[in-house]
Formats: structure tokens, sequence, C-alpha cells
């Protein structure tokens, strides 16, 4: 039923205007907004354009990365949950179902080895719910991402956002079986200079905690550099060179052997970042729990 904006002065507010606010508020994009929704980015401005005119105020303020909600998109928002909390009630018919879509932007080895088993797991208990999962190694955003969940390296720095971290890892150095019977492995992170390294393509990623792995090594004889985390464990499962790896991707592999383990061992971790309006979704609290 619409709802009516104060003093009845205004044109009747729309549930369907409310629950694209609640989008935009979740994802900070009308493009990201749209998508979830089924919709376009046109739609999702019309509707936001309608909902302004019927409360009489404006709900979104531009950043410089997207949009946030106004004091008057804020009052609006539990409305907007209460009635996405509705429509899940009648989809779920009484069950503790979860439903609706998760966008997730997470790196490469963690999606592989983490949030996909993870995420089709709980899929299989809630069929209802839907995911979204884009690979990137990024800082996390000071502003709107476009996604409900961003997982990084290193703690974000994103003052609107909640950080939460998640697991710890360390990068080592490693090589191939078949590398070290015919190369003379280095003795010390000095000898590296003679060998080819395998790592990120240098300052692509502006992770810090990425960045300074490879700075802490001196300049070596060649490389081989991708933004693919998976193209260094091949090529230094396929004897390239030497390669700078998670200790989760390398460990279990057979073909690898650690290097100069005494040496050379990076702490690092995977802390997940939350806008304040995604955490209200049960969806996104259920996602992050499982991850």
């Amino acid at each position: 039923m619409p709802t009516h904006a104060p003093g009845g002065s205004h044109p009747q507010i729309s549930p369907e205007d409310l629950l694209t606010l609640l989008a935009v508020a979740r994802l900070g994009k009308f493009t990201a907004a749209a998508h979830s929704l089924g919709l376009n980015h046109t739609t999702v401005s019309r509707r936001i354009a309608a909902l302004e005119k019927a409360y009489g105020e404006r709900v979104l303020v531009a950043s410089p990365d997207g949009w946030e909600l106004s004091a008057a998109g804020r009052e609006l928002l539990p409305v907007a949950e209460d009635i996405e909390s509705a429509l899940a009630r009648i989809d779920a018919r009484g069950s503790s179902a979860l439903a609706g879509t998760i966008r997730l932007a997470c790196p490469q080895a963690f999606a592989l080895e983490y949030a996909v088993p993870a995420l089709t797991r709980l899929q299989s208990r809630h069929p209802g719910l839907q995911v979204e999962l884009m690979t990137v190694t990024q800082r996390a955003r000071q502003y709107r991402s476009g996604v409900d969940i961003e997982v990084v390296v290193g703690k974000p720095e994103a003052p609107r956002s909640i950080a939460k971290h998640i697991r710890d890892y360390r990068l080592q150095l490693y090589a191939s079986q078949e590398y070290a019977r015919t190369h003379t492995m280095p003795r010390s992170l000095e000898d590296l200079a003679e060998h080819r390294l395998i790592y990120y393509i240098e300052h692509s990623l502006h992770v810090e905690d990425l960045d300074e792995a490879a700075e802490a090594l001196p300049r070596s004889a060649g490389f081989f550099r991708s933004t693919s985390v998976h193209a260094h464990v091949l090529a230094t499962s396929n004897g390239v060179g030497i390669g700078i790896l998670p200790d989760f991707l390398a460990r279990h592999n057979s073909r690898l052997a650690p290097v100069l383990p005494e040496q050379f061992s990076k702490p690092v971790s995977y802390w997940a970042s939350v806008r304040h309006e995604s955490l209200r979704n049960a969806g996104v609290r259920s996602v992050l729990e499982v991850l």
C-alpha cells in the first residue's frame, strides 16, 4: 500500500521507490542498484526523483565516489527495510531462509580457497539467496564501491565502513622441485638477485602490505609478473623462477618447496569492509559470518 508523505500535501510514496532507495543506500551507485533490482539506470534515477518529490526532501547526496543517504534518506531507511522484510516473509512462507542478492568483491586467491566453498554451502541452505562474486585485489574504497562486502588485504582505512578481520596468512618464497634440482638455490636474501622472481606487476595494486613484500627483497635478475596470484603459482610450479606466494596456496602443493623460510615470511591478513547500511541486511551478515 502506498505511503503518504508528512502532512498529506505531497504525492504518495511508492514502496518500489523505497526499495530502490534501499538498494542505492547499500551499494552506493545507481548502476549497481539497477543491476541488483533487475532495472536500468534510468528507472532507478526516476524512482529516486519520484521519492524525493513525494517526500519533499533530498534523500541522497553525492560523494566523491557514489551516493550517500541524506538525513531524510536515513529517516526513510527503516521504512524501506520493513517493506523488504515483509516481502521476504511472504516469499519464504514462514521459513527462516535468506533471500535476495549479495554482491561481494575479494582477491582471487581468497575467492577460490575460502569464499566459493563457504558461499556455496550457504546457498545450499538458502536457495533464495543469490551471490555475485567479483575477484579483485585492491585497497578498500573510502566511499561507495557498488558491492555489499569488500574483502581486502590489510586493515582498511575506510571511515564510512566497518572493518572486520577475517583471517591471517603469510607470503613466503617457493620454488619448484625441478627448479631446485637445476639451479643453485639462494642461501641468503641477497642471493635472490641471481634468480627470476614471480610476483605482482610493480605498483599495479597499490596495496601496501603486498608492495612491502617485494620491496623487502633485492632487485632480481629477471621477473615474471602478473595481476593473477594463480598465475604466480603456475609459473612457480613450472620452474620459471622463485615465487612470492601465499602459504595457503603453496604449502600443500607437492611440486613446490619453501625457499629461505627462516629469512623471509611476510605476515598478511584479510579484512572485510562493510557499509553500515549493508550490515543491516540479514543476508550480508550471514555471508560475513561464513567468511
